[in-house]
């Protein structure tokens, strides 16, 4: 009786030791499980697909502030001696071809329409740009690095360029004039003495990204 248990027992020593081989040898031979879908390597360049977003696009001056008075220099506080503030735009979407400004006075409804008082309009600026600096010659339509310029007055007074800021005097509200700055997927085909209602109908569909600047004046 002792020496069949002792055979049973190796027997199913025997068995066990024959079934983890071939657990092993299954699981080393399974395909490899396939990454978790967002896990690395799902996304272009390697990046986690559904990551975060990429920064907005940013609107930056050395001459103005958000939120804060237009210094005399750049109004018509100077008269004939006013120029146009430096601006610099950061973190453009990818895909962008133009850009487009459009400076405004927000305060205004001539007629009690939609449309407020445009002072600058830039468009056709090529992709490569990200500022436009102080004193932007205010002389031709046409700038050097082949964008076009105009104020909704253009070429009167041989100015087709910045219109400095200019409320009504003696007003204790100032007026907020609006900086922005479009990112746009094409670049634009306007005749040079586009209307802003004519960039806004270009632009539409294709802005890309978008910052701005408001800065308050009053005199």
């Amino acid at each position: 009786m002792r020496l069949k248990q002792i055979w049973l027992l190796s027997l199913l020593a025997i068995l066990v030791a024959a079934g983890a081989v071939r657990s092993a040898s299954a699981q080393q031979n399974a395909p490899a499980a396939a990454p978790a879908q967002g896990g690395q390597g799902g996304g272009q360049g390697g990046q986690r697909a559904g990551g975060p977003p990429p920064p907005p696009m940013r609107l930056v001056s050395t001459d103005i502030a958000d939120g804060k008075p237009i210094a005399g220099k750049f109004t018509c506080a100077v008269g004939a001696d006013a120029v146009s503030p430096a601006l610099q735009w950061m973190q453009a979407p990818r895909g962008t071809e133009s850009f487009a400004l459009i400076v405004h006075d927000m305060e205004p409804r001539p007629r009690k329409g939609v449309d407020d008082i445009l002072h600058w309009m830039v468009w056709n600026m090529p992709p490569t740009a990200n500022q436009l600096p102080e004193n932007v010659s205010p002389a031709s339509a046409d700038l050097p690095d082949g964008s076009h310029q105009t104020n909704g007055f253009a070429g009167q007074n041989g100015n087709f360029g910045y219109r400095p800021p200019c409320p009504p005097q003696d007003v204790p509200v100032a007026h907020h004039y609006a900086f922005e700055i479009f990112a746009l997927d094409q670049k634009l085909d306007l005749p040079a003495a586009a209307s802003r209602a004519d960039l806004l109908k270009a632009m539409d569909g294709h802005i890309a990204g978008h910052a701005a600047l408001v800065a308050p004046f009053n005199r």
